[in-house]
């Protein structure tokens, strides 16, 4: 009865964490922006990876677009930097 739990409670932290990083429409509008901002200054797919990271970074009732809020937000930036690939 144990492992039965164990496991159930495993799968339910499962699909809670994947629920968590789910891209919603909102996401993709401010992802799209982000991405044109940027257009030309890294490769597409660094820069997708970039917006991306930036906007799970922010909280889900931020108004600033990604491009504004990565001023404020060195550290973020600098992650994402890293994580992207971005040189």
């Amino acid at each position: 009865m144990k492992t039965i739990a164990a496991i159930l409670a495993l799968a339910g932290a499962c699909v809670t964490t994947t629920a968590a990083f789910a891209v919603t429409t909102d996401d993709v509008k401010w992802i799209n922006a982000c991405v044109k901002d940027n257009k030309g200054a890294a490769a597409d797919a660094v820069i997708l990876k970039y917006c991306t990271c930036m906007n799970e970074k922010m909280d889900n009732n931020e108004s600033q677009s990604i491009t504004q809020w990565e001023k404020t937000h060195v550290a973020e930036r600098k992650a994402c930097d890293k994580e992207s690939g971005w040189k």
